[in-house]
């Protein structure tokens, strides 16, 4: 594999998120995207209050959300 096909960022979390919570990561973008304006780390918390994800996960989830949801 190439530097260039290596997933960097809050992406390369997306395979173990899959794997150790069982949903695919648009169902937690989804969540996410429902969840209205919160700022990083309410985002970050609820996830792992609601939805029992760790903090390196929750973390990783809300960081690609609120890139992609500012353009």
């Amino acid at each position: 594999m190439s530097d260039k096909d290596v997933v960097k960022g809050p992406a390369s979390y997306f395979p173990s998120i899959e794997k150790k919570y069982g949903y695919p990561v648009a169902h937690w973008l989804g969540l996410l995207a429902s969840a209205g304006q919160m700022k990083h780390m309410e985002l970050v918390n609820w996830l792992k209050a609601e939805h029992g994800l760790g903090h390196g996960h929750a973390n990783a989830l809300v960081a690609y959300h609120l890139a992609k949801r500012q353009g």
